[in-house]
């Protein structure tokens, strides 16, 4: 087979561009370097089946033929992190509206299957947890720019939905629930490697607001398996997946095991929101999958518990 992965420099994209190389398939990136690195896929230039453009989802006339030579697209390509949406709320639009509306029209123009990847983050301030696929969602303000990442992602989602069901394009969505793992940078909000690089080098590690939020991690290895999954699954089409965890920490726990981890006397030390991100910044308390949906198609059930997660990051800055 061949695939298209949009972002497939990035965190996750790096690491299924490995796994689908491994089978012996045929993979095409587009990356533009903003959140991805060359770092990420450096080792897979020299694979024969690997193509890497470098270039933007935005550009069509970029865009087109990769999708027209791939049988199957993966669309990982995005704006994300929580300080990057903050700082950038242009691009974050731009790039996950408008660039996922550009995919799924060449998909459609060529008819090839997309699994568009979504974000726990679509679910805003909803309280009914462990969140189901089918629940109601509940938004802060516009005024509050946070916001509009989960906004723009939703409207992926109903997109990719019209799509399927007015054009019959084949389309997946699968709602990813922080995904940790070697290779994710901690530049754009993303709690877990802050914490593995702060407690390190020895810095305090920085916890935002209380603490008492709590958030479910998936090992990338576990994604990458069940997005695959779903893309090959016939009864997988047309609907939407949570991918995560169920196991639940808080952020102070979360901290305090980092901690343990690594070793070392790093101080732990809060700091509101409002010094971190912007003021008024909203977060969401509870962040957990329901994930019956997705076990019962494909069997999924994470196989890396947190600690081993933690364990294989900090290995990973360590090298």
């Amino acid at each position: 087979m061949k695939y298209l992965i949009t972002g497939g420099a990035g965190f996750i994209g790096s690491h299924l561009a490995e796994r689908l190389l491994e089978k012996g398939d045929e993979v095409y990136v587009i990356d533009n370097f903003s959140t991805g690195s060359l770092d990420n896929i450096q080792h897979l230039l020299s694979e024969s089946k690997f193509h890497l453009t470098v270039g933007t989802i935005l550009n069509e006339r970029t865009l087109e033929p990769l999708v027209q030579a791939c049988d199957r697209i993966f669309h990982l390509a995005a704006a994300v992190g929580v300080r990057l949406i903050i700082e950038r709320p242009v691009d974050t639009i731009e790039t996950n509206i408008l660039g996922t509306e550009i995919v799924l029209r060449l998909a459609n123009k060529y008819k090839k299957k997309a699994l568009i990847t979504s974000t726990s983050e679509v679910y805003g301030k909803g309280n009914h947890v462990p969140f189901k696929e089918e629940d109601d969602r509940t938004y802060g303000p516009t005024v509050k720019s946070r916001w509009s990442y989960a906004t723009s992602k939703a409207v992926d989602e109903f997109l990719a939905l019209a799509y399927f069901h007015e054009k019959k394009l084949p389309v997946v969505i699968a709602r990813l629930f922080n995904t940790i793992g070697p290779r994710q940078t901690g530049s754009y909000g993303m709690v877990v490697p802050s914490f593995v690089q702060q407690a390190l080098l020895g810095h305090p590690i920085t916890v935002y607001g209380n603490g008492k939020q709590t958030r479910s991690f998936t090992y990338v290895d576990d994604v990458v398996s069940a997005i695959r999954q779903l893309m090959e699954h016939p009864r997988a089409v047309g609907e939407v997946f949570n991918v995560g965890n169920s196991e639940e920490i808080s952020i102070n726990d979360l901290a305090e095991l980092v901690r343990k981890i690594v070793g070392g006397d790093s101080e732990i030390i809060h700091i509101s929101y409002d010094e971190a991100f912007e003021k008024g910044f909203e977060d969401m308390q509870r962040r957990v999958p329901n994930i019956t949906k997705i076990k019962e198609l494909i069997g999924f059930k994470p196989t890396v518990d947190l600690e081993e997660s933690i364990k294989r990051i900090v290995e990973y800055y360590r090298r």
